[in-house]
């Protein structure tokens, strides 16, 4: 099984971030088996036609807008992710839209989708999170550990050094 841990978002606008950042935490935090890849997709789309096709199993992560409250937190599964990636909401879910249509017409979609998302509180220029989604980043980093988990996946905890 090959499992491919995404976040996708733009680091500069506040909350937009929150994919990046979750992957940043998984890698300073676990190891996983070899047969899992994380990466920071940033804003790219199309680019990422080759690390997303035919995966077994895609984790996505990002800053939704699904009309709920902000720092509400999404989770979506196979079929709904596609769906809401249609309704292009920023620059690069419309490169994720695309990218997703595109796999599905040359037959390379993987076979199963989970996105995890939190509904932004701001998307202003600037590199940290808001508190309030910054507060949801363990929770979101929590998902994906047990979603891979729940995949066979092997998690192990990195051991934490001490602050000096």
């Amino acid at each position: 099984m090959t499992v491919l841990v995404l976040g996708v978002g733009n680091i500069l606008l506040t909350d937009e971030g929150i994919g990046v950042r979750v992957v940043e935490a998984l890698e300073k935090r676990y190891q996983f088996s070899p047969d899992v890849d994380l990466v920071d997709g940033g804003t790219a789309g199309m680019e990422l036609l080759d690390t997303i096709a035919n995966r077994d199993h895609v984790i996505l992560i990002d800053a939704v807008h699904t009309g709920d409250a902000p720092g509400t937190l999404v989770t979506l599964r196979d079929e709904q992710v596609p769906a809401m990636f249609r309704q292009k909401i920023s620059p690069h879910q419309l490169g994720i839209s695309d990218l997703l249509a595109i796999m599905s017409l040359t037959g390379e979609m993987p076979n199963h989708f989970t996105l995890f998302g939190v509904v932004p509180i701001s998307m202003d220029t600037g590199v940290a999170l808001t508190p309030e989604i910054d507060a949801k980043l363990e929770q979101m980093v929590q998902f994906c550990v047990e979603e891979l988990e729940r995949l066979g996946v092997t998690v192990t905890a990195m051991p934490q050094r001490a602050a000096s």
